[in-house]
């Protein structure tokens, strides 16, 4: 792998919705860059769900209010998802 000294800008925000994008995908419930989704992996969903939840007990209290209420409300959406998703 090649560094260079031009990266791309990654924030906090981006990080959260690619896990959600993740999860989303492993639930069947959106495609990645075209790829039709197949069957739901439901554990790979899960874990995805499960490191967003770490990230917020790991940041609390170091995020903006904007970053905070981001991930409360993509983490309400994926367990209300996954939920359904499960039964």
């Amino acid at each position: 792998v090649k560094v260079t000294k031009e990266r791309s800008s990654v924030d906090f925000s981006g990080l959260v919705l690619g896990f959600s994008s993740a999860a989303l995908y492993y639930m069947g419930e959106t495609t990645i860059e075209g790829k039709a989704g197949g069957e739901a992996n439901m554990p790979l969903a899960r874990q995805n769900i499960d490191i967003l939840l770490l990230l917020k007990e790991k940041t609390k209290n170091n995020l903006s209010d904007e970053e905070n209420n981001l991930l409360a409300q993509v983490l309400s959406d994926l367990q209300a998802k996954y939920v359904a998703k499960a039964k």
